[in-house]
C-alpha cells in the first residue's frame, strides 16, 4: 500500500513516494556503523508515512526514527541520526547534498548581508581557493545528532522567524578563523587560518556560542562574559541598567556586582529620604536582563552579588525561592554570595557576624578585595562602634541560612574574595576583583560606571574557548594548540565592537582571555583514573600545569611581536608572581606532584618581554560546545552513560565517548560518594588556572537517613572548598530520584553562560 502514497515536493509538485530512495540514503548514512538497523529505521518511518505527506516531513520522520534508537546498547544510532539530519540541513540550505564553492557561497552570503562584508574586501578569489582545498565537508558526518541539532538550533547563519538555513558546519569553521585572522599578514595568514581550520573542526579547541553563531556575521560582539559594577547612586544604577540591556541582546552572560547598593532605611540627601533598600534596584537588574531574548540564540541570564555581612543578607538569600510573595522575591537572577576567611573564622569558632549597611562603614567594603589585613582591622573596629547601625547573627545560622537557600533552588553561588585576589594575575592594590560572572568561572577587575558613557568605569569582558583533553595524545600537542587559541581569540579582541566605552577600554588595556577544558570526564576514563579516589590528582596536576604554562608562554610570545597588554603593569606577572607562587598550600597535602616545566625561564621571559593577555585560563560548564564535540561537559562526571538534555529543539539524547570500550571506567556522578575527591581536584586545578572555576557540589539525598543531607556536610563541603582554595562554587546539584540515574535529564546551557548556565 506505500509504494501507492504520494509526496508533496518543495516546488509543489506530486510523485510517487520512492521508497528506494529512501533506502538509499539510510544505507548510506549506516556505512561503517557497528548495530544499526536500516530496515528498523525504515519500518519505524514508514508507519509514520501518509498521503500527500511533504519531501520535508519524510526527512523528519526518518531522522526521528534513527534518533529514538539511541541507547547505551546501540551508541551509533546518534551518528546514523547525524549523518541523515546533515543531509537534511544540506538539502534545506543549498537545494542538494553537495555544497556549493566557498567563494561563490560567501559572495552570495554578502550580497544577503549574512556574512560580514570584510570578507571579499580582505580576501581575493584566490585565496578562498586555496581555502577551498582545505575545506573537509566529510567531517560534518563525525558530528552526533544532539551536535547537528544545537548547529541547527544556534550557531548556523539562518533566518529564525522563518526557519531557513544558510549554511553548513564547514564553512562555519573556516570562515570563522578566516575572520580572526584576517589582519594578519598574508605571508602567514592562510597558514593560521589552515592551522586553526583543522584544529576546531576535528574537534581539539571548541568554540563558545557567540563565536559559532556571530564571527563572519555583520554582528561584532563574542564576549562570551561581561562583568559590570554598580555603584550606590541613582545615576550609576541607571547606567549599570543600561549596559545590561546593551550586552544581554548581544549575546553574553551577565555577572552584575550590586554589593555596593546601601540597606533598607541608610539615610539619603543627609537624611531627607531613607533608602528603599536593595530588592527594588535588583528588580529593576531582573528587568533589564529579562528585556531580550538574544536574538533567539537565548535568553537573557545573569548572577549578581552581594557580601556574606551585608545589612539585608537574611532578605537577599531568600530572593530565590518559592515562599513568599513578588514584592519581596527576585527570582529570574542568580545570586552570588561573598565570603572571606575571616567570615569561616567566625563559623569556625561558632562566633557572630556583624551585619552592616556598605554606606556606614567606610572603607570597610572595598578592604573585602583589595586588603584582607585591612578588611579584618576595619571590621572589628567597626563591630565595637556603637554608633554605627549593624546587627548580630550567629555564624552558624548565617552560613546554614546560605547552604539551606543553596540547597533548596540550586542556584544561589558562592564566592570566596580573598582567594580570587591573593591567587590572581592582578595586583588587589590596584585592580582587586570585586565579582564573577553567571557561571563562576571569571575573575576580573570592575569599577562601577557613573553614568553611560562613563570612560573610567571598567566593564569587564571575557572571551572564551576550550581544549578538547580527550582529543589530545601527549600534553605536547597544547603547545601548538595553545598558540592556536590565545591568537585568534586574541585578533577576535581587535575584532569584535564595543557597545559601552567602559567595556571597550577595560579589554584593549588587559586583553583578557579565558581558555578551558572539555571532556575531562572522559580523560580520566580514558586513562583509568577517578574522580573520587585521588588517582587523578597527579594526572590533572600535570593537565593542568600543562594547560597553563603553555598559554602564557604564547601570550609571552605574542608580547614580542606586538607588546604587552596597556596594564600589564598591574599583573603580578610582572613583579614575577606566577600561580605556582600563591596556590594554597594546604593542596600539596593531597597532590605532591612535582613541577615538570621550565617556569623560571618562563618567569624571566615574562618578566623582560611581558604578556599580551592578563588572564588566559577559566573553566566553564561548556553544555552546549561540549556537545558539538560530542564530548562530555566542561570538568564534571557524567549523570548517565547516556544524558538526555532538554533544549528548545526537544529531548537530545547524547551516549559518552568510546562508551562500548570504557564504560566500566566511567565514574557517574551519583555513584561518587562524597564531594571529597571532586574537590581535590577542583583545587589542584585552581592552582594554575588564573581566572576561577564553574565547580559544582552533588548531593544524594537518598544515601542519608531520612532522605535530607546534613547540614553538617553542607557546611563540611564549603570550609573543604575553601581549605583547597576554590575560588568560587557554582550548582548545587541534588538528586531527586525522578529520573533513571542512567539516563537523567539535564536544562540546556550553555559554556557561553546563558539560557540559566554557561555555553563556551
Amino acid at each position: 500500500m506505500n509504494q501507492q502514497l504520494s509526496v508533496s515536493k518543495r516546488d509543489g509538485r506530486k510523485e510517487s513516494l520512492d521508497l528506494d530512495k529512501i533506502h538509499r540514503v539510510i544505507t548510506w548514512a549506516a556505512e561503517g556503523l557497528n548495530n544499526v538497523s536500516v530496515s528498523q529505521v525504515e519500518l519505524k518511518s514508514h508507519i509514520q508515512f501518509y498521503d500527500g505527506i511533504r519531501t520535508e516531513d519524510i526527512h523528519e520522520t526518518i531522522i526521528k526514527a534513527a534518533a529514538d534508537q539511541i541507547s547505551k546498547e546501540t551508541p551509533d544510532y546518534q551518528f546514523l541520526a547525524a549523518r541523515l539530519a546533515i543531509f537534511h540541513l544540506r538539502k534545506k540550505a543549498y537545494g542538494q547534498f553537495e555544497p556549493p564553492k566557498l567563494y561563490s557561497h560567501v559572495v552570495k552570503m554578502v550580497e544577503d548581508k549574512r556574512y560580514d562584508a570584510h570578507l571579499l574586501a580582505d580576501y581575493t578569489e584566490s585565496e578562498f581557493e586555496e581555502l577551498e582545498n582545505v575545506l573537509d565537508h566529510d567531517r560534518d558526518l563525525t558530528f552526533s545528532y544532539a551536535a547537528v541539532k544545537q548547529l541547527e538550533g544556534k550557531y548556523l547563519v539562518q533566518n529564525r522567524v522563518t526557519g531557513e538555513i544558510y549554511e553548513s558546519a564547514q564553512f562555519l569553521y573556516i570562515l570563522v578563523a578566516a575572520s580572526l585572522f584576517a589582519k594578519y599578514p598574508k605571508s602567514n595568514r592562510l597558514d593560521y587560518i589552515k592551522r586553526f581550520y583543522d584544529a576546531v573542526s576535528t574537534f581539539k579547541i571548541s568554540l563558545p556560542t557567540p563565536i559559532m553563531a556571530g564571527v563572519r556575521t555583520p554582528t561584532r560582539q563574542f564576549s562570551s562574559c561581561v562583568l559590570i559594577e554598580c555603584g550606590d547612586s541613582l545615576d550609576s544604577i541607571n547606567a549599570t541598567s543600561s549596559a545590561i540591556v546593551k550586552y544581554v541582546s548581544q549575546r553574553a552572560g551577565i555577572g552584575i556586582n550590586a554589593g555596593r547598593i546601601r540597606a533598607l532605611g541608610s539615610p539619603i540627601r543627609n537624611g531627607e529620604a531613607y533608602h528603599t533598600g536593595c530588592i527594588p534596584f535588583y528588580k529593576h537588574f531582573q528587568t533589564a536582563v529579562k528585556s531580550c531574548s538574544q536574538g533567539g540564540v537565548r535568553g537573557g541570564a545573569a548572577t549578581l552579588f552581594y557580601p556574606l555581612w551585608h545589612l539585608e543578607v537574611e532578605n537577599l538569600l531568600v530572593l530565590k525561592n518559592n515562599r513568599g510573595v513578588d514584592d519581596n522575591r527576585v527570582r529570574h537572577l542568580d545570586y552570588g554570595v561573598q565570603f572571606n576567611k575571616l567570615m569561616y573564622s567566625r563559623l569556625i569558632k561558632d562566633e557572630y557576624i556583624t551585619l552592616f549597611s556598605p554606606s556606614d562603614v567606610p572603607g570597610l567594603y572595598d578592604a573585602f578585595f583589595e586588603d584582607q589585613a585591612e578588611f579584618d582591622r576595619l571590621y572589628v573596629q567597626y563591630e565595637q562602634d556603637e554608633s554605627i547601625r549593624k546587627k548580630r547573627i550567629k555564624a552558624i545560622e548565617l552560613f546554614s541560612m546560605f547552604a539551606q537557600e543553596r540547597a533548596s533552588t540550586g542556584r544561589i553561588y558562592l564566592q570566596n574574595v580573598d582567594h580570587c585576589n591573593t591567587h590572581s594575575p592582578f595586583d588587589s592594590k590596584v585592580a582587586p576583583i570585586r565579582q564573577s560572572n553567571l557561571c563562576l568561572e571569571i575573575a576580573l577587575p570592575t569599577k562601577p560606571l557613573q553614568h553611560v558613557m562613563d570612560e573610567e568605569g571598567e566593564i569587564a569582558l571575557c572571551t572564551l574557548s576550550a581544549f578538547n583533553l580527550g582529543a589530545i595524545e601527549d600534553l605536547s600537542e597544547l603547545e601548538e594548540l595553545a598558540e592556536l587559541a590565545v591568537r585568534a581569540l586574541d585578533n577576535l579582541l581587535d575584532y569584535q565592537d564595543y557597545p559601552v566605552p567602559a567595556a571597550r577600554n577595560a579589554t584593549m588595556n588587559r586583553r583578557t582571555l579565558g581558555i578551558g577544558v572539555i571532556n575531562y570526564a572522559y580523560y580520566l576514563a580514558k586513562n583509568g583514573k577517578k574522580y573520587s579516589d585521588g588517582s587523578a590528582n597527579a594526572l590533572t596536576h600535570q593537565t593542568f600545569e600543562a594547560i597553563q604554562y603553555y598559554l602564557m608562554k604564547a601570550s609571552n610570545e605574542l608580547a614580542k611581536e606586538k607588546g604587552a597588554c596597556p596594564k600589564f603593569h598591574e599583573t603580578t606577572y610582572s613583579q614575577g608572581i606566577m600561580p605556582i607562587d600563591t596556590y594554597k598550600k594546604d593542596l600539596d597535602a593531597v597532590c605532591a606532584e612535582p613541577l615538570k616545566l621550565d617556569w623560571d625561564g618562563l618567569r624571566e621571559s615574562i618578566q623582560a618581554h611581558g604578556m599580551r593577555n592578563s588572564t588566559l585560563s577559566a573553566l566553564m560548564p561548556s553544555e552546549t560546545s561540549s556537545q558539538i564535540s560530542n564530548a562530555t561537559n566542561g570538568i564534571e562526571p557524567p549523570r548517565g552513560h547516556v544524558s538526555v538534555k532538554a533544549s528548545k529543539d526537544g529531548i537530545l539524547k547524547q551516549v559518552v565517548p568510546e562508551y562500548d570500550r570504557l564504560k566500566d571506567q566511567y565514574e557517574l556522578l551519583w555513584d561518587i560518594p562524597s564531594n571529597d575527591g571532586y574537590l581535590q581536584l577542583v583545587g589542584i586545578m585552581q592552582k594554575f588556572v588564573d581566572q576561577t572555576i564553574s565547580a559544582n557540589t552533588n548531593y544524594d539525598p537518598g544515601k542519608f537517613e531520612g532522605g535530607k543531607v546534613p547540614m553538617k556536610l553542607l557546611l563540611k563541603d564549603l570550609l573543604t572548598a575553601y581549605k583547597y582554595g576554590v575560588k568560587t562554587l557554582y550548582y548545587h546539584n541534588t538528586r531527586d530520584g525522578a529520573a533513571d540515574a542512567q539516563n537523567e535529564i539535564t536544562p540546556d546551557a550553555d559554556d557561553d553562560c546563558a539560557g540559566g548556565a554557561c555555553k563556551i
